[in-house]
């Protein structure tokens, strides 16, 4: 399985509607799922993480870059951490059977994409590097945002890709691919900045300090503290807890109590484990034994089915159905993605793209239609099980089964609509591809006959002829049509 980490950080912290917006541009990426949001006013700045595929973290990220570019004006940015744009700095890490090369590629896609479309700047940075200097990224945000423009007169920092001078309210931004880091900070019961700084440049490899560590030293007002930043650019041979250790035994030299110490966005489960091991001396103790990580090893299918297999109602058939309906959208997706690769195929590729963003998108709905299944039939049977006596549980019962045909009948609509993409793709499906459409269809014709009989079985029990009506004739529409 090849899957992307996308950990792009953006030069806002503090307006909630712009980061919204950020989150709102990743979410509309079907092949995409965003981990975490981080965001820090002293350093105005969120650092987002999301994984996918690779055309769902290039797109998503280049959506995300776009909101940065328009709503972020560089110009009035003020912040704690170093910065050269917008979009600061957009690294894409290779998961699973993901390479670095990949990687790589993807850094170098995103980057004509954002020069093209967007005429911002561009440098590439750390294995996406062209240029020794350029590897590491504090090289090229040295003099930062308001250096910018000055730096980028000499011919040695010319962008990778882009205009030669910054854009006029987002700068610049560096696109790279690396491995997974962590980002690590201690924060220290002091407001001595100096002392910080002392700390950091003890700390980080580049003055003398621990290797695969990148550190700086902050202040941090909202909490009354300042901070020593750190980034483990190899966590496994600098672990956590050797960075902790070292920053405080600067710290105690410095006569500065450590308050706290923080992980900003998401850590492997593995550098956790070598800081219990460290502490509580384990001996020989490995991450299998820690009973999420078995559970979680090919959970989403295996828990499924036993879920399903189960004496319990749900999941159930409305759940199955929506599942049918994700896996039929997911073949019309994958067979349009076929047709895309191959140039023989050229003059249908309007076709195939605008089939296969609207698979996508029924195939993110569909694995929402799932939970809200189990979520409906979950609120019928609290209803059923309120005292006859309540006097809101007729109400709670209508509203309850209406909901229950409701998320079905979206199943049956969305099925209907994938089998006439199904019929569009028979006729200019790879055709190596054709059963695989056929298999769509199939798949979307059980889900349509699946979810319609959930639909009949829950307006069977409404005691409400009106909404009876509307669905049950809405129901009809889409099995006739």
């Amino acid at each position: 399985m090849k899957l992307y980490e996308c950990v792009p950080n953006f030069s806002e912290g503090r307006n909630e509607e712009v980061i919204a917006a950020l989150r709102e541009a990743i979410e509309s990426v079907p092949d995409v799922k965003l981990l975490d949001v981080e965001r820090d006013p002293d350093h105005n700045r969120s650092v987002f993480t999301f994984v996918g595929t690779a055309e769902g973290v290039l797109d998503a990220a280049f959506r995300a870059i776009k909101v940065a570019v328009e709503r972020i004006d560089m110009n009035r940015h003020e912040g704690a951490h170093p910065r050269i744009g917008a979009a600061d700095v957009v690294p894409f890490v290779p998961l699973f059977d993901a390479t670095m090369e990949e990687a790589v590629n993807l850094a170098h896609r995103l980057a004509r994409r954002v020069a093209e479309e967007l005429n911002l700047p561009v440098y590439l940075y750390g294995e996406a590097a062209q240029k020794p200097d350029r590897y590491d990224l504090a090289n090229i945000r040295k003099g930062q945002y308001e250096g910018l423009a000055e730096k980028m007169k000499d011919p040695n920092w010319k962008p990778d890709y882009g205009p030669d001078t910054p854009h006029p309210t987002a700068g610049a931004v560096v696109i790279g691919a690396r491995k997974l880091l962590v980002a690590y900070n201690v924060n220290l019961a002091s407001r001595n900045l100096k002392a910080a700084k002392r700390i950091a440049r003890h700390v980080r490899a580049k003055t003398g300090g621990l290797a695969f560590v990148k550190a700086l030293g902050f202040d941090l007002p909202s909490k009354d503290m300042v901070q020593v930043s750190m980034n483990l650019t190899d966590y496994e041979r600098t672990p956590i807890h050797a960075a902790y250790e070292y920053v405080k035994l600067w710290a105690e030299r410095y006569s500065q109590p450590v308050y706290e110490s923080e992980i900003v966005g998401l850590v492997p489960l593995k550098a956790l484990v070598d800081v219990a091991k460290f502490y509580l001396k384990l001996n020989d103790f490995k991450t299998d034994q820690i009973i999420e990580s078995r559970i979680y090893d090919g959970w989403t299918l295996d828990l499924y089915l036993a879920d399903l297999a189960s004496s319990e109602a749900v999941p159930g058939g409305g759940a199955v159905s929506a599942l049918s309906l994700a896996q039929a959208a997911a073949l019309l997706s994958m067979v349009a993605g076929i047709g895309l690769k191959r140039k023989k195929y050229r003059e249908n590729w309007p076709e195939f793209q605008r089939i296969r963003e609207r698979a996508k998108a029924i195939l993110k709905r569909a694995k929402d239609l799932m939970d809200e299944d189990v979520e409906a039939f979950r609120r019928v049977m609290e209803a059923y099980r309120l005292p006859k006596d309540d006097p809101e549980r007729k109400e709670r019962i209508r509203e309850a089964l209406i909901r229950a045909a409701e998320v079905p009948l979206e199943v049956v609509k969305l099925a209907a609509e994938v089998k006439m993409l199904a019929d569009e793709m028979e006729g200019i499906a790879p055709k190596t591809a054709i059963s695989d459409v056929f298999v769509a269809r199939y798949q979307a014709d059980a889900a349509l006959r699946g979810a319609a009989e959930n639909v009949e079985i829950n307006l069977k029990s409404l005691d409400d002829e009106e909404a009876r009506q509307r669905l049950s004739q809405e129901l009809k529409r889409y099995l006739n049509g």
